[in-house]
């Protein structure tokens, strides 16, 4: 019911834009303001903005707050101010528990971005795997909202309030003062254009949200990010991936190195590399008309081969959609997609779907 549901500083001022508020893993969000379509469109040509103030914070300070975070991702990070990198956090077994960005705020001070889902859980896991490290492991999720700003004109319109935020490099993060407050700005998306996201204070980024109205940043909503990121071949967390599959498994190999000296999940990791996989997350499009949905199985003639984990339309690409089937399928190769009982061909296409322009 509505009200057992958290919902975002944003909520008034989203539901007054004409957000049609859904439950969104325990969070009231927009699925949608104007369109689908509409959204989807000025985040590729324009620009938008969508309300993530449901997504994580978590801040690894000491002075083995480097050393933990190593030891906990996949990836290797640096420790250079600002700098932030994405990674896979996983089991001993090389499952995905969650998927993180994070930046380095200085020498003994990390701060992480991670899915609002699986929130509570990393930062029980967290505070478990740090009682060896000289870390203190902190939830400030209550700290911030957080407002994501997409689209190849979104920075163009935001230098008005940053005069240096072109300068903010990819994948790094700075502070700076917007309507006399201090917010934090990273630049990393989930669209596959250019774009910022902003956390600061429940005031200051309501304030910002009546101000990109007011500059014709569109409102956007669950919907076209969901279309977006799956253009542009991102993973959603709890759909595309979990603890049932590791980073091989999902098409990201590239965030895991086995060549940082010790790591949770390495020893996994390692033999699977070697060994190969045999499923992996790939990517496909209908070649006849239908629609197919989360769930739907694969088929190759008589024999299933595995299932999707996302599925929409997509304006420019028409009925796309990705799931787990044997990794021997080569680009190209024909396959058929079960909905609701008819086998609809598709054939599978090497992702992103969408070749971003950043």
């Amino acid at each position: 019911m509505e009200h057992n549901l958290q919902k975002t500083a944003l909520y008034d001022a989203c539901v007054k834009a004409g957000g049609k508020m859904v439950d969104f893993h325990g969070w009231l969000l927009p699925v949608q303001f104007e369109s689908i379509i509409a959204e989807h469109k000025a985040v590729r040509t324009n620009a938008g903005m969508f309300d993530v103030s449901h997504m994580g914070q978590i801040i690894f300070k000491g002075p083995d707050a480097y050393n933990f975070l190593q030891y906990i991702a996949t990836n290797n990070f640096k420790v250079e101010t600002g700098r932030g990198a994405y990674s896979h956090i996983v089991t001993e077994q090389g499952g995905i528990i969650d998927d993180i960005i994070a930046f380095c705020i200085s020498e003994q001070e990390f701060f992480l971005v991670v899915n609002s889902a699986t929130c509570q859980k990393d930062y029980a896991w967290f505070k478990e795997k740090s009682k060896n490290f000289n870390v203190e492991v902190t939830n400030v999720s209550d700290n911030y909202s957080m407002l994501a700003l997409q689209g190849p004109k979104v920075l163009d319109i935001l230098e008005e309030l940053d005069k240096d935020i072109k300068n903010l490099k990819r994948f790094y993060l700075k502070k700076a003062n917007m309507f006399g407050a201090e917010v934090l700005i990273t630049r990393t998306g989930y669209t596959g254009e250019d774009g910022v996201e902003i956390m600061g204070s429940a005031e200051v980024i309501n304030k910002l949200f009546a101000w990109g109205l007011e500059h014709n940043i569109k409102p956007c909503g669950l919907g076209a990010r969901d279309l977006l990121r799956l253009e542009s071949g991102y993973l959603l967390s709890g759909s595309d991936m979990d603890e049932s599959k590791t980073p091989y498994e999902a098409s990201c190999g590239w965030v895991v190195k086995l060549s940082k000296e010790n790591f949770i999940g390495k020893v996994a990791l390692a033999k699977q590399k070697e060994q190969g996989v045999s499923q992996v997350w790939s990517g496909f499009i209908l070649t006849q008309p239908g629609i197919a949905r989360e769930g739907c199985k694969i088929y190759q003639g008589e024999k299933e081969i595995g299932y999707l984990t996302s599925a929409t339309f997509s304006p420019a690409y028409k009925a796309i959609c990705a799931g787990y089937a044997p990794a021997a399928i080569a680009e190209g190769e024909e396959v058929q997609i079960e909905v609701r009982g008819r086998k609809i061909n598709a054939k599978k296409i090497k992702m992103p779907f969408y070749k971003d322009k950043i």
